[in-house]
């Protein structure tokens, strides 16, 4: 799985890094044919925002969270795309 992370208003430090990283290594637990992640975190005034495109076999996901909090952000992020992924897993199992 490659992860791109770039960030708009915000610094992308090692450690915001290495926090998506540990946090994506669960979306792959549940689902190992996660080819591409695309994240995009930016700062909008007051609002933390973390986008994320996860391209899979057969399609793409996206989710998007806003929180005061980066990491905040970041854990709802992965909450979402965790559904997500599951969801699609279990409709690809069904076929």
């Amino acid at each position: 799985m490659q992860i791109n992370i770039t960030g708009h208003h915000v610094d992308v430090t090692d450690s915001l890094k290495d926090y998506v990283d540990t946090k994506f290594t669960k979306l792959e637990r549940h689902f190992d044919q996660i080819n591409n992640v695309h994240v995009i975190l930016n700062v909008e005034k007051l609002n933390q925002k973390a986008e994320a495109t996860i391209h899979l076999n057969g399609a793409d996901v996206f989710a998007t969270m806003e929180h005061s909090d980066m990491y905040a952000a970041i854990d709802g992020l992965i909450d979402k795309l965790d559904r997500q992924v599951i969801k699609h897993k279990e409709k690809v199992k069904r076929h």
